[in-house]
């Protein structure tokens, strides 16, 4: 029966958490019935190269479940317990940063025993993230949640992810042009939302006579946030200007920046500060994304940010409703003294 078990090496789902999800699915499609035998703990190990750990972890799980049962010198066998059947969720993220985390957590914990995940990272590498999407699209999951920012390539994302039956997708974070079919998704609005978070900070941006915006020339970010801020300056007559290398960027004062990646942030701070500028009156800071240090740093730096936590839960939701929806994630301003 260990044809019924399955571990993926690139998988960021622990090993025993596999064996679990492994036996479950197989007690759910029939392979696995009652009283049958499951493989050896010595089996499992040599087959896949895991440690002795791994595998009773696993199989003591499945019998707290009430799934399994041991006897002692006939092994582990498979109890006549039924199986709610469980979503099974494939689970791609571009990278595992500290929003990003959030996002995973706030996922994995609306979910709950409701879906098992396997998760996997392609480091904003096209090449990869093709890879693991037609490598597991045939694979039995249920659910494909998929977060689709890449550095470099990308043309086709949407000849790729149209190969994942649409009853089965949700597009996180991103939605991405030409998906075709009733598919879900939640997403940030990215030209909307950094236009609506300008134009709410508006009276303390006024003091500054001109907005830039700090976009490095190798970037993951959409696009759409450039659009935005271009939009808000011209509908507010703000001079603008965007800049790729905020190290070698002239700074003056009367200036305010909107900034994307943190290294830009601690390089920004320590240029200020160098130059004797005062942080929320000569020089204004707007930063994309709330970190817990942003509430504290040069006594607090203004944020916008859209709700991770949100953005987790909500696709968990459709995940266990099975719900077809596209829903825009709730996005924020956080007005601290930097601004």
């Amino acid at each position: 029966m260990s044809s019924s078990i399955h571990i993926n090496e690139h998988s960021k789902t622990p090993k025993y958490k596999q064996i679990v999800q492994s036996v479950l699915a197989g007690i759910e499609r029939g392979e696995l019935k009652t009283e049958d035998k499951l493989p050896s703990v010595n089996r499992l190990l040599i087959e896949f190269d895991i440690s002795r750990d791994t595998v009773v972890k696993a199989y003591d799980e499945l019998k707290a479940m009430g799934v399994i049962e041991s006897a002692a010198g006939k092994g582990y066998y498979v109890t006549g317990k039924s199986v709610q059947r469980r979503a099974k969720v494939f689970l791609l993220f571009n990278k595992l940063s500290a929003h990003k985390k959030i996002i995973y957590d706030a996922f994995a914990k609306t979910l709950g025993d409701g879906a098992s995940i396997d998760f996997f990272i392609y480091h904003n590498n096209y090449r990869l993230f093709k890879e693991w999407i037609l490598e597991n699209k045939d694979k039995g999951y249920t659910h494909f949640v998929i977060i689709a920012h890449f550095l470099d390539g990308g043309d086709d994302a949407a000849t790729v992810i149209n190969q994942i039956p649409k009853n089965k997708l949700i597009l996180l974070d991103k939605k991405v042009e030409d998906i075709t079919g009733e598919y879900a998704a939640v997403y940030q609005d990215f030209s909307k939302d950094i236009q609506t978070a300008l134009t709410e900070a508006l009276p303390l941006l006024e003091k500054y006579k001109r907005l830039k915006i700090i976009i490095p020339p190798y970037s993951y970010h959409p696009v759409e946030i450039l659009a935005g801020f271009k939009a808000f300056c011209t509908e507010y007559a703000f001079d603008y200007q965007v800049v790729s290398d905020i190290s070698t960027e002239p700074l003056t004062a009367d200036e305010a920046y909107v900034n994307l990646m943190e290294d830009d942030l601690v390089t920004l701070i320590k240029r200020v500060k160098e130059l004797g500028l005062k942080v929320g009156q000569q020089v204004g800071i707007l930063s994309y994304n709330e970190t817990p240090l942003k509430e504290i740093l040069l006594d607090g730096i203004t944020v916008i940010s859209t709700d991770f936590e949100k953005l987790g839960q909500t696709a968990a939701q459709m995940v266990l409703d099975n719900r077809k929806a596209h829903v825009a994630n709730p996005f924020r301003l956080v007005v601290r003294n930097s601004l």
